[in-house]
């Protein structure tokens, strides 16, 4: 049978061809051998190729998914039954390696004649696991700040006996040897003291007036570039048309410092970092859409983010490295969220992306 009947007995064709084109959701029609027969507008957009281009080749051969998706199409065919499966990672073969993240329904249709096929749709779910993700990061981030504020307080008070009692030690001790150990004393609670005062973090509200974006981005380029090896190359890649922005410069630049270092810790002694801004149109943030929002980005090549961490790393006190403190990227979340922004991230291996994300206001 052909495949406009195929698809006419399904019910997705009575109307001709530019229904299936117009839908957002993208058709395949996959054939007794799970050979794709068709394809809809909106399949080709996510599959990056043409029709003209897979009509009769393997879908395997297009499409790089879990084994879990190829169970469920050769299980909808055979046992001719409706399966499906939400916020599937696949990754195109034809998209520049990019990772989607959709939600597949298969379908098995018989034409009459014995012959089976199946109808695919594949919805993009990646703004939408997006969106549920950056919620998330914010539900950490109210709970987080609780407990770094409550965990600092409880840390603090008895830091500033412990410095008082050593300060009168030092001063009745005559034996200037035995000094050095109350200067020890008087120094780590000190360095406890700033680590406290970092986790609390400012207490102010942002002190906003119109910046350049690109002003702050240079300021921290030239930082990372001093403190970065001879084998470290720090690139930057600017979009000229992002506006003015009202920020905070030291609460902004230091969230960018704590980015672009988690960054340099991340390549070693030898790698490659982007600083890298954009302009996005009706972008989120979280469940909130904006018309223009603000993209600066820290991308690496380094090995990536464990999985362990993936969905703790904005808390305080977790960190990978064993001389980290775990404070850098929940006071660098903690910093953009007070602009109403958002720090958000993906990795892999060879390419990590944090991203602050401000809204822009166009008044």
């Amino acid at each position: 049978m052909a495949v406009s009947a195929t698809l006419q007995s399904a019910g997705l064709r009575s109307e001709g061809p530019d229904v299936l084109d117009a839908l957002a959701t993208g058709v395949l029609l996959l054939g007794p051998r799970l050979e794709i027969e068709y394809a809809n507008a909106a399949a080709e957009q996510l599959l990056g190729v043409s029709f003209n281009a897979v009509r009769g080749r393997p879908w395997r051969e297009l499409l790089k998914g879990p084994e879990e998706l190829d169970s469920l199409l050769h299980r909808a065919l055979e046992r001719g039954e409706t399966c499906w499966q939400r916020e599937v990672a696949i990754r195109p073969s034809a998209a520049a390696g990019e990772e989607r993240v959709v939600d597949v329904i298969a379908t098995p249709i018989d034409d009459g004649d014995g012959r089976k096929s199946l109808i695919v749709e594949i919805a993009d779910a990646t703004q939408r696991q997006r969106i549920s993700r950056e919620t998330q990061l914010l539900a950490q981030l109210g709970g987080s700040r609780l407990m770094v504020r409550q965990l600092a307080h409880e840390i603090k008070n008895p830091l500033g006996g412990l410095r008082g009692a050593a300060q009168l030690l030092e001063r009745e001790l005559e034996d200037t040897a035995l000094r050095e150990y109350t200067n020890v004393i008087i120094g780590e609670a000190d360095r406890l003291a700033n680590l406290v005062d970092s986790m609390l973090g400012p207490g102010r509200p942002p002190r906003r007036e119109p910046l350049n974006l690109h002003e702050l981005c240079e300021h921290v380029y030239h930082l990372l570039r001093s403190e970065a090896g001879t084998r470290v190359v720090v690139d930057r890649d600017y979009d000229p048309s992002l506006p003015s922005l009202e920020l905070d410069r030291h609460l902004i630049i230091q969230a960018m410092l704590n980015l672009g270092r988690n960054a340099l810790q991340a390549v070693g002694g030898q790698g490659r970092i982007t600083l890298r801004t954009r302009a996005l149109t009706n972008a989120s943030i979280g469940s909130e859409r904006y018309r223009l929002v603000a993209s600066v980005e820290f991308e690496d090549n380094g090995p990536g983010v464990p999985d362990a961490l993936r969905d703790s790393l904005f808390y305080p006190l977790v960190t990978g490295r064993p001389e980290g403190t775990g404070l850098g990227l929940a006071v660098a979340q903690d910093l953009v969220t007070r602009h109403g922004g958002l720090i958000e991230f993906e990795s892999g291996p060879g390419r990590t992306v944090f991203t602050i994300l401000l809204p822009i206001n166009e008044s």
